[in-house]
């Protein structure tokens, strides 16, 4: 579990309340990421522009996006996906401070189950695939291990 106190002095999107007397306030960056099965059980995954590991596709909520327009934004920046899709909620992270922007991030996992199942590398992907998420169960990087979690939460694992 994450157990850092908030601060003021940590983050950018502090809402001061302390001329009403209340505890300050703290915007969150919503981050989505999508967890997507072939027939398989195999689960996609992206490495995105100048990265080195595998993680799930997904990204920053923009103000104004509902989350299916988040996810399908995303969805096709780093692998092309087009069309509809179904989503479930699987996992909901603690708030994680990013010290490169100054901001705290919530992550929001989600199930995806496209109408189509066509993918390749978009704008933001520089590779994709279909992985065996057991193969990332003991990698060193601690992305790559939340892939293998997020699989074993789902129907079909």
């Amino acid at each position: 579990m994450y157990n850092r106190t908030m601060k003021s002095s940590d983050a950018h999107g502090v809402i001061d309340q302390s001329q009403i007397a209340r505890k300050n306030d703290y915007l969150f960056r919503i981050s989505l990421k999508a967890l997507v099965r072939n027939e398989q059980g195999e689960v996609l995954v992206v490495k995105e522009v100048g990265r080195t590991w595998w993680d799930l596709p997904g990204g920053g909520m923009d103000h104004g996006e509902s989350i299916q327009q988040a996810l399908a934004r995303e969805l096709r920046e780093e692998v092309n996906l087009e069309g509809n899709f179904d989503y479930d909620i699987i996992a909901v992270e603690e708030p994680a401070f990013l010290p490169q922007p100054k901001v705290w991030q919530i992550r929001l996992i989600f199930e995806i189950k496209p109408v189509r199942f066509v993918f390749s590398p978009g704008d933001d992907g520089d590779e994709i695939r279909f992985i065996d998420s057991a193969e990332l169960k003991n990698s060193d990087n601690n992305a790559e291990r939340k892939v293998y979690a997020y699989a074993q939460r789902t129907s079909r694992h």
